[in-house]
């Protein structure tokens, strides 16, 4: 019985330590919030001024330091990826450098106004595997074994995006940075000039025109001599048919082939065309975004952010002076 009575007691004095330990939690917060109103009370002309000083500074840098980003679209053609990554990373590197005369010198107007400038490729995996517009190309199949494979891997994601990989997409985004507006004539024009200036590329370029304006006609002529044989028996068989004889064309083979042919060439004729359109520049911009307000981060939110910064710093200030004062007597007692 003894040992029943000592357990109940035990167990009371245990609940009764619980209970007081959470009442001086919950009387530690209550003191807490208690002793921040006063303190608010106390310093409420300083924690107004601040308030009006981070107010009136965000309100004046949010206005003139604002932030704008542009994008460019474009398509490299002749294999000159790597050679358009190379200029892009050339004049990341210069305005890092703040080199205001290497940007002027290149056509930008106003070349400290532009904080950012950088490049990413679109991924797009299905017309990599299409191979753009070409359906008869085998480097379809070639590269639709290549994602295959990389589908074998567990982390395809991470894959498609390393930079080795995405070098190999059609299309590729520059983003670029600045502080207040652009014109498309003045920052836009001036860093596609720089980029299409290569020798060698523009070389190829001249080249790929001549060659592609000589198989289109070429092969406007086999098209229009497959017309003129598709006429010829059009008219033997109105003929043939005027002199009542039964003629049977079911599995006329040449025919059919002559037929493919026309449409396989006038497919070409069609992709070649479309080609041209993209052949007057090396690195050609396909469209352009320009003066869209940067709203990440602080960006036209510092007249919220700088108040709030000033009132943390004045209570950070308050508490490390306590703590100071009271390190110090601290000190003082033990000497």
């Amino acid at each position: 019985m003894s040992q029943n009575s000592n357990n109940l007691d035990n167990q009371e004095i245990d609940l009764s330590m619980l209970s007081n330990k959470i009442k001086g939690f919950f009387d530690g917060i209550a003191a807490s919030i208690f002793n921040s109103i006063l303190f608010f009370k106390r310093n409420i002309l300083w924690i107004g001024i601040l308030v009006g000083f981070g107010v009136g500074i965000g309100v004046y840098l949010d206005t003139t330091n604002k932030s704008y980003d542009s994008e460019i679209i474009v398509k490299p053609n002749f294999g000159s990826t790597d050679y358009l990554y190379s200029k892009i990373e050339l004049l990341e590197s210069k305005i890092k450098e703040n080199d205001t005369l290497f940007l002027k010198s290149i056509g930008i107007d106003k070349p400290k106004s532009l904080s950012l400038i950088e490049i990413e490729p679109i991924i797009d995996i299905y017309s990599f595997v299409n191979n753009g517009y070409d359906k008869n190309s085998s480097q379809n199949s070639q590269n639709f074994e290549l994602v295959k494979l990389l589908a074998e891997d567990s982390d395809i994601n991470k894959t498609i995006k390393d930079k080795v990989t995405s070098k190999n997409y059609s299309s590729h985004k520059i983003h670029i940075r600045t502080k207040g507006f652009i014109s498309d004539n003045k920052m836009i024009v001036p860093i596609l000039n720089y980029l299409n200036q290569n020798e060698y590329f523009e070389t190829l370029r001249k080249i790929q025109i001549q060659n592609i304006t000589i198989k289109m006609v070429k092969n406007e002529e086999i098209i229009n001599q497959i017309n003129g044989l598709l006429n010829e028996f059009s008219s033997s068989t109105k003929t043939n048919q005027k002199s009542e004889k039964l003629v049977y064309y079911n599995e006329n083979t040449q025919l059919n082939e002559i037929i493919k042919t026309k449409e396989n060439l006038l497919f070409e004729l069609g992709n070649q065309r479309m080609e041209l359109t993209s052949l007057d520049k090396f690195i050609k911009k396909i469209s352009s975004v320009i003066n869209i307000k940067n709203e990440n981060a602080t960006n036209g939110k510092l007249k919220f952010v700088l108040p709030i910064f000033f009132i943390f710093g004045f209570i950070f200030i308050n508490l490390f002076s306590k703590f100071y004062k009271k390190q110090s007597l601290k000190a003082l007692q033990k000497n």
